[in-house]
């Protein structure tokens, strides 16, 4: 009983757990481009995330003196820290990739009007990471034009399914 108590703590630990997600990011932005990005955390802030609260919906990242930070995301303290143990729960947090794609990052949200992203906090491996996009904005009409043509493709597949279906 305690080996399989151990073998399924193992198995959770190596499996993706998706913390935050930022499902609103896909309606406002066009996603270009997805990078995976470690995440320096207090030691609070990773048991609040393994509680599963973070908030990550207005955050951004932005590279700043060669380094790529994550902004505007809050993680609650942890219940149980208090004083010297508990965190500031809106800090900006470091973001671990390699210098090579902090440089491409950059260039990019240079060279074109565009933004990082989070699109979801999760553990992989039991390390914290966060999938971070480069997006450009949409305006309220390309919004409009989405939602249609997501609406069109789904009569269409619903049409195809009826005709399968029915004969």
């Amino acid at each position: 009983m305690k080996e399989r108590r151990e073998r399924a703590k193992a198995d959770a630990a190596k499996s993706d757990r998706v913390v935050a997600s930022n499902r609103r990011a896909r309606h406002d932005f066009e996603i270009l481009e997805t990078v995976e990005c470690g995440i320096v955390l207090t030691g609070s802030e990773v048991k609040s995330l393994r509680e599963g609260k973070a908030q990550i919906a207005d955050g951004y990242a932005r590279v700043d003196d060669g380094e790529l930070w994550l902004f505007a995301t809050h993680i609650p303290p942890w219940k149980f820290a208090v004083g010297f143990g508990s965190h500031d729960p809106d800090r900006k947090r470091k973001l671990l990739v390699h210098r090579r794609e902090v440089d491409e990052l950059l260039g990019k949200t240079r060279a074109q009007p565009l933004t990082l992203i989070p699109l979801k906090l999760y553990f992989k491996d039991g390390r914290a990471k966060v999938e971070i996009a480069v997006a450009r904005g949409r305006k309220l009409h390309d919004r409009r034009q989405e939602i249609a043509k997501r609406d069109a493709d789904r009569e269409m597949a619903r049409v195809v399914r009826n005709i399968e279906k029915f004969g």
